[in-house]
């Protein structure tokens, strides 16, 4: 069993889109995606932007670009990445949403094989999202004919355990949209890694010291940081933060930095 950290390139915004009522000034965040590798079938978590962001993001995202704007290459695309370091697209077993917005959608309906789970929530409120939120979901990575989703109904203190054996557990830490999840994968030496997406933007909502630039409650936000900070404390995990610029350089990425 290994985790790989991936990435679809940067978003390109302001730091205030980062962190609540800070500066206006430029900030750029990293775009994570990962893989899992298991003996009973292989995981992608999100999937980063998708592929058509590389070419013409703006016709494909709108507006939103205006504020977040992606900047990728083509060979950064999830289904490109696979094939690229040896992977067998077919061998994609689950794609794991943590939620639906744009920048972690890249995956879906690009593994023929895939079971899609998501929160039963968090699918819901992408089609009937809030003004203030609607831009953050683009309705063509997901409303896709024919694919394979499990819904999840999972609330407070329930865990969904995806193969049975306490290796990848999806756990609901809701305040960034109604839906999100996190994910604690724990490998045979590495221990634990939790994946909070975007539960925890940077260290310094990790911290307490401010809210994410986005988000559909606050008191949510701030009691599901509480959550994982508490598993990650029981658990001496090491803390994979959704976008972070700074923390993200020192991970191990690729084909080649695996954790295993």
């Amino acid at each position: 069993m290994k985790l790989f950290l991936f990435q679809t390139g940067v978003l390109k915004c302001r730091e205030n889109d980062i962190k609540m009522n800070a500066s206006q000034e430029p900030y750029e965040i990293p775009v994570p995606w990962f893989l899992i590798t298991h003996p009973k079938g292989n995981i992608i978590v999100d999937g980063g932007n998708a592929v058509e962001c590389a070419s013409n993001p703006r016709e494909y995202w709108g507006d939103i670009c205006d504020i977040y704007l992606p900047e990728m290459k083509i060979e950064e695309g999830c289904l490109n990445t696979i094939n690229r370091v040896g992977i067998d697209p077919n061998s994609i077993k689950f794609v794991l949403q943590s939620h639906l917005h744009l920048d972690h959608t890249g995956a879906i309906g690009r593994f023929a094989n895939a079971t899609h789970i998501v929160h039963r929530k968090e699918y819901e409120y992408a089609y009937t999202a809030d003004w203030f939120a609607k831009s953050g979901y683009i309705r063509a990575d997901f409303d896709r004919p024919n694919l394979d989703w499990n819904f999840l109904d999972i609330y407070n203190h329930d865990v969904y355990d995806v193969f049975g054996d306490g290796c990848v557990l999806i756990i609901p830490t809701p305040g960034h949209s109604p839906g999100h999840c996190s994910f604690v994968v724990n490998l045979p030496q590495s221990g634990s890694v939790i994946l909070t997406c975007d539960a925890v933007y940077t260290q310094d909502h990790w911290e307490d010291k401010a809210l994410p630039g986005f988000l559909t409650s606050a008191q949510d936000t701030v009691r599901s940081v509480a959550k994982l900070k508490a598993i990650a404390k029981r658990t001496n995990a090491l803390v994979v933060m959704g976008h972070d610029p700074v923390s993200w350089v020192d991970m191990k990425k690729g084909a080649m930095g695996f954790y295993e």
